[in-house]
């Protein structure tokens, strides 16, 4: 169990839920008409499938990385990480690949849950439409580094990372609740990919040498470590922009703004990566940068759902 525990990479599952818990608490804050209540809205159900669904998701992620770099020899004694299941020789790849179609399997279960919370037997083109995007999304989790067309050997992870993370997580989830896309969410939506994308080019800056060696075409791989870390500035400093923006548009009033404080270990974590030579010194940053968006991301929405609307407590009390 304990292998299983560390196959599973507990450290990355906060990172994975920042965007459903932004996107769910941006709905209890924004009933979608004047008539119904944050109550009528929000549904503790669909939240809770909501979160165990992106989970699935993020564990068969790195289960599937874990077998796809383990079997290709991409994780070896070059590799500067912590050693993974596999290339430890602690879990069989047969094991590993019965564990993929396990978590596959549930987490299309936990998927289709969600959808029916949301939708019912009503709105049949939604459900439809979510149940492709969840087997998309199960589908690129594996692809991710498995089989000789994965698209992490070519450059695209960050690709993945930022829609599926990012826009899918946050948007993908307040639809369900209101059946509408804000646009104000966007803002948000784009800062937590961002900050997504920021810990796997972190991961793949560690990395640079032993990817380069065994063909593992990261975009660090093909630009290079120090515009590597221009890219890093942008996307951390681009995510810190737009959630700002986004409280401006949304006219944050001064005590509103209690989400900075995630900005103190973010921008720490730029300085640090400017400083850094020694690419191995890179690792403890990983879990930092992955905390900092999920501390931002519950300061942001303990914002929203405070400020926004009075009687939220009520509806996490269970009153109306």
């Amino acid at each position: 169990m304990k292998h299983w525990i560390e196959a599973a990479r507990l450290r990355t599952l906060p990172l994975s839920v920042s965007g459903i818990i932004v996107g769910s608490m941006y709905a209890l804050a924004h009933p979608t008409d004047e008539i119904l209540t944050p109550t009528e809205v929000f549904n503790w159900r669909l939240f809770g499938f909501a979160i165990l669904t992106t989970l699935g998701l993020q564990i068969l992620s790195n289960f599937a990385n874990d077998y796809g770099d383990g079997i290709k020899g991409t994780d070896n004694e070059d590799r500067i990480g912590p050693k993974r299941a596999i290339q430890s020789g602690v879990i069989t790849p047969a094991a590993m690949k019965r564990a993929i179609i396990i978590t596959s399997f549930l987490t299309l279960l936990s998927a289709i849950a969600l959808i029916y919370y949301a939708f019912g037997d009503t709105n049949i083109y939604y459900s439809v439409f979510y149940l492709i995007l969840g087997i998309l999304a199960i589908l690129s989790a594996i692809r991710y580094t498995v089989g000789n067309t994965a698209y992490g050997y070519r450059g695209y992870g960050d690709l993945f990372v930022f829609v599926f993370f990012g826009l899918v997580s946050t948007l993908g989830v307040n639809f369900l609740y209101s059946k509408q896309i804000d646009f104000e969410l966007i803002l948000p939506a784009m800062a937590i990919g961002f900050l997504s994308v920021g810990v796997l080019n972190l991961n793949n800056m560690r990395d640079e040498a032993s990817d380069k060696k065994v063909g593992k075409n990261t975009i660090v791989v093909k630009i290079g470590g120090e515009k590597a870390k221009k890219y890093h500035y942008f996307l951390i400093v681009s995510a810190m922009l737009l959630i700002l923006g986004f409280a401006l548009i949304s006219n944050f009033k001064f005590d509103q703004y209690l989400f900075l404080l995630a900005y103190i270990p973010l921008t720490n974590h730029l300085i640090i990566v400017s400083k850094n030579k020694v690419p191995k010194e890179l690792d403890p940053e990983l879990k930092k940068l992955a905390l900092s968006t999920f501390l931002l991301s519950v300061l942001l929405s303990l914002c929203m759902i405070y400020f926004f609307s009075d009687i939220v407590v009520n509806t996490l009390l269970g009153g109306r």
